[in-house]
């Protein structure tokens, strides 16, 4: 096959021009050239009177070796890269007569999900401890809290299968580097479990909550009828660590809540960026972590139309463009980056606290993101030396800080809010102007129970420390020369954004497993190692192969 990249067209090019274009630029009469296949479609809407589709194609041609030699000094003609999933190896057909313990999974996020999913695919019979409940229990609740501010610790936006992300914009692109395509591993799994086709060709694929609770449980079954065990409201508590024979630190096995206690010699940890009780745990036990940077801010809403307009043109609203998003970064005078994060076109602000009495926000979209607003994160970069509780100003800052610094701000945001799980808010043209918000404008706020309205960057009660409120007002009128009306005075701020990233790393080795105990596999986004489902799909499936590796003696 050839892989031919930047073949540009009109954005309302007809059908036929991709394979007229394919074979001018080829060279090669219609005749020869036998099939192609889309592999990647983005568009280029820099100058929006004239928005073009930009086609990567792989093609098969009657001589492909008279043609690669006739293009070898061409960088768009090259042949295709071999992008299939090669397992690193295959339990034996007796794997289940041997006595040594099945390998464990701690958590069913996206990271989780493949880890077991791939360990089950080599034979390995993995057994998965969630600590929330399957999905469709587990929208429910989530549901309980955004219709009736009920909040179940146990079971929310963090907390249960699938992960955080289920109840996101479903997202499925990565800025990761990938050179053993592994993303698109991750992308035939879900295409598999039931998500449309074209998330294997489109630029920035995404699938939206809804779609997202049954592909879930149909990769869970897949898991299952390969020998895997799923187990929901299973939190680990502690973990039990040992010295092996060459007197290193070993895990050997992890106690439920319940009291049960599952041996284990090999157990990953993909426990999602809101485990704080087990980071708790796993600190005390010794396990080595650190500090590491993260970003907090606010959630912001515009209406769809108005960045569509902004990024389209007279184009905005064309079925191929979809909802416009947008990605924006700004370098304060006070040295802070303020970049927007987790952009949602057509969607809505969702509660996602995972502990009672505070307040934190996130954002989702459907498939179809066809709700009135659009919402992106705003968020402000941080360094361990911000949050650290310690009060000096050198040294290693202790790896928990960051969650102390994450749940101040995460109650104060509970206080303004009304101490109900409604969220402060406040117009941006109230913000800039550092003047409480009254009444709403033309735009309404999507967060559910409901915002209300205050003064999120007033001194004495700000809902963010002072130097994130200072850079994110210079970045919002710096925003607004990249996407015209997005400083529109009655665009929404609801606060607060805290849970970008983890708050800390607990860092690994090159063969994936922690530094200081051994068979102990940290992964995914809880661990500092993803952001995102694709990342932390990635993240799942290199954990799962190590894993396999040492287990099988490969």
């Amino acid at each position: 096959m050839i892989r031919l990249t930047e073949i540009r067209l009109p954005l309302d090019h007809a059908g036929e021009d991709l394979r007229t274009a394919i074979v001018a630029r080829l060279g090669v009469t219609d005749a020869e050239l036998i099939e192609f296949s889309v592999f990647k479609r983005s568009h280029d809407a820099r100058k929006k009177s004239a928005i073009v589709l930009i086609y990567t194609v792989d093609c098969r041609v009657a001589d492909e070796a008279a043609l690669l030699s006739r293009h070898a000094g061409d960088p768009h003609i090259k042949n295709s890269p071999d992008t299939r999933y090669r397992f690193v190896g295959h339990a034996p057909s007796d794997w289940r007569a041997h006595e040594r313990p099945r390998p464990l999974v701690i958590g069913f996020g996206p990271c989780g999900l493949f880890a077991a999913l791939v360990l089950a695919q080599m034979g390995l019979r993995p057994i998965v401890l969630e600590r929330g409940k399957e999905v469709r229990e587990r929208t429910k609740d989530t549901w309980a809290l955004w219709r009736q501010g009920v909040l179940n610790p146990e079971s929310n936006v963090q907390f249960g299968e699938g992960g955080a992300g289920t109840f996101s914009d479903g997202k499925l692109w990565s800025q990761i580097s990938d050179p053993r395509h592994l993303t698109r591993k991750v992308l035939e799994e879900f295409v598999q479990a039931g998500a449309p086709e074209e998330i294997l060709y489109v630029a920035k694929p995404h699938i939206g909550t809804f779609r997202l609770v049954g592909m879930v449980e149909k990769m869970r079954a897949q898991i299952e009828s390969l020998g895997g065990e799923i187990r929901f409201q299973q939190r680990v508590v502690d973990v039990r660590i040992e010295n092996d024979r060459k007197g290193f630190k070993a895990i050997c096995g992890v106690t439920l809540e319940s009291g049960e206690q599952i041996d284990a010699d090999h157990v990953v940890l993909a426990l999602g960026h809101s485990a704080r009780d087990t980071f708790v745990m796993l600190h005390e036990r010794g396990v080595f972590m650190e500090a590491k940077p993260f970003s907090i801010g606010f959630r912001i809403e515009h209406p769809q139309g108005v960045i569509d307009r902004a990024r389209y043109g007279l184009a905005a609203g064309h079925p191929i463009l979809g909802a416009a998003d947008y990605k924006l970064v700004h370098h304060a005078r006070n040295g802070r980056s303020v970049y927007s994060f987790c952009m949602c076109p057509g969607g809505t602000v969702v509660a996602a606290t995972s502990e009672v009495n505070r307040v934190v926000t996130n954002g989702m979209s459907q498939y179809s993101r066809n709700e009135r607003n659009a919402n992106a994160g705003i968020v402000v970069g941080i360094a361990p030396q911000d949050y650290r509780q310690d009060g000096k100003t050198e040294g290693p800052v202790s790896p928990l800080d960051g969650m102390a610094f994450q749940r101040h701000w995460e109650s104060r945001a509970f206080e303004l809010g009304g101490a109900d799980y409604k969220a402060p808010a406040q117009l941006i043209g109230d913000f800039l102007r550092g003047q409480a918000s009254g009444a709403l404008g033309s735009v309404e706020p999507s967060y559910k129970p409901g915002v209300c309205l205050t003064d999120l960057g007033r001194p004495e009660r700000s809902g963010l420390p002072a130097y994130a409120i200072e850079a994110i007002r210079e970045a919002l009128p710096a925003f607004d020369r990249q996407i015209k009306g997005f400083l529109m005075p009655d665009a929404v701020l609801t606060g607060v954004e805290t849970r970008t990233s983890s708050p800390l790393r607990i860092t690994r080795g090159r063969d994936h497993q922690s530094l200081n105990v051994r068979g102990l596999y940290p992964a995914g986004e809880g661990a500092g190692y993803a952001g995102g489902i694709m990342s932390a799909g990635v993240d799942g499936i290199e954990v799962a192969e190590s894993l396999a590796k040492c287990l099988l003696g490969l």
